[in-house]
């Protein structure tokens, strides 16, 4: 019997490499629903190539467009995410890919684990900011939860179901992105296309500013906590330029592990597929250039001052992690709109995020998923009153 896929947001780049996955073997799944928050051309084509009639369009304009557009097409298309329960009737999906960008993926991810055997949340907001939300509800429905970060999988098929209290430590490597070796001095030229050129990474916008000022791995140590329930004195990042070794993990019994891969998001994505897991992946054979120069180094606080955010956060999932996220995505739109300058950006982000009205947040716990939406567009509306 075929696997029943669902992949929300599958005209992302995670989504896209799914999709991808799953159309070279179309014979094990049937693929129920795509969504998209506003690209009809590529969602209609990947529904075509597949089959596939149920799409979820979440932009309003483009919904009514698509409407238009394929009106006398077999297409199924809805504007929210609620409309999940028609398409699946109550019955469990065998995989879920949440892989919607923003905070606005944290509702679905929730509606979906109710209704999904096994969740792969490549999400890094939701996983941020709704983590206490997430795991009560992956117990309460049974749900198997595999996070989809090159740097969580890795961690999660390191420690490969053994008991947490054996890890003494966790290292999360970062690339240093486009300026790790860039003089200090020169911080203050650093233009958008710059800061978008990633080395080793093809990523969205935001995600590759956030990888050129360190703030994912930030975010990526948040995520390591909450999902592996840890405390931040036992996760380290370290410098490790080329991106072929993701995590290591140090347990108590003295062993150290280490994943390694090549900077391919369809390793992970693949193996997070049960049915795929043992099979072929064309790959490039052990890179030992790399392997004999691995280089890993401490992270240069002067260059990514952001890093030490790490050092103020609480350690239980509360709701100042809104509060960070939210600032971060503030600035760096600021910046991507040309508003700001990139080092009056990496300063207001460090400045806000020790803002006395925001630090209150670090002594409350989140309770449902609109409490963290509020919050989300109080800090927007706060920075935006600064008129910066």
């Amino acid at each position: 019997m075929k696997k029943k896929i669902i992949i929300l947001g599958s005209t992302g780049s995670i989504g896209r490499t799914t999709f991808n996955i799953i159309k070279k073997n179309k014979k094990l799944f049937d693929v129920c629903c795509l969504s998209t928050n506003s690209n009809i051309s590529l969602i209609t084509k990947q529904a075509k190539e597949l089959k596939i009639k149920n799409l979820i369009i979440n932009d309003a304009k483009a919904f009514n467009l698509a409407i238009k557009i394929y009106k006398n097409s077999n297409f199924n298309f809805y504007n929210s995410f609620s409309s999940i329960l028609k398409i699946i009737k109550k019955k469990k999906i065998d995989y879920t890919m949440i892989a919607i960008s923003g905070l606005d993926a944290l509702r679905p991810t929730l509606q979906m684990i109710r209704f999904s055997k096994n969740i792969a949340i490549a999400n890094k907001e939701s996983l941020i900011c709704g983590w206490k939300l997430i795991d009560n509800s992956i117990k309460k429905y049974k749900t198997n939860f595999i996070p989809i970060d090159s740097e969580h999988f890795s961690i999660f098929t390191l420690i490969n179901n053994s008991n947490i209290s054996n890890v003494d430590k966790i290292y999360i490597t970062a690339s240093g992105g486009p300026f790790l070796n860039l003089n200090l001095n020169k911080f203050k030229n650093i233009s958008i296309n710059k800061a978008l050129k990633h080395p080793n990474w093809k990523m969205g916008k935001k995600i590759t500013i956030d990888s050129s000022t360190m703030m994912n791995k930030v975010f990526e140590v948040i995520e390591a906590k909450n999902i592996f329930n840890l405390n931040y004195n036992q996760i380290k990042i370290l410098t490790h330029p080329k991106s072929y070794v993701h995590a290591i993990v140090k347990f108590k019994t003295g062993f150290s592990t280490m994943l390694i891969h090549e900077p391919n998001m369809s390793i992970p994505i693949q193996n997070s597929i049960e049915i795929l897991k043992n099979k072929f992946f064309l790959s490039k054979g052990l890179n030992f250039k790399i392997l004999n120069k691995i280089n890993f180094s401490k992270v240069n606080l002067k260059k990514f001052p952001l890093v030490k955010l790490l050092r103020k956060l609480p350690n239980e999932n509360t709701l100042y992690e809104t509060i960070l996220l939210s600032i971060n995505d503030f600035f760096v739109l600021k910046f991507l709109e040309k508003k700001i300058t990139y080092l009056e950006m990496i300063n207001y982000i460090y400045k806000f995020a020790n803002f006395s009205p925001f630090l209150k947040y670090k002594r409350k716990i989140p309770q449902n998923v609109n409490e963290i939406y509020l919050l989300r567009d109080y800090v927007y509306l706060k920075l935006d009153n600064l008129r910066i």
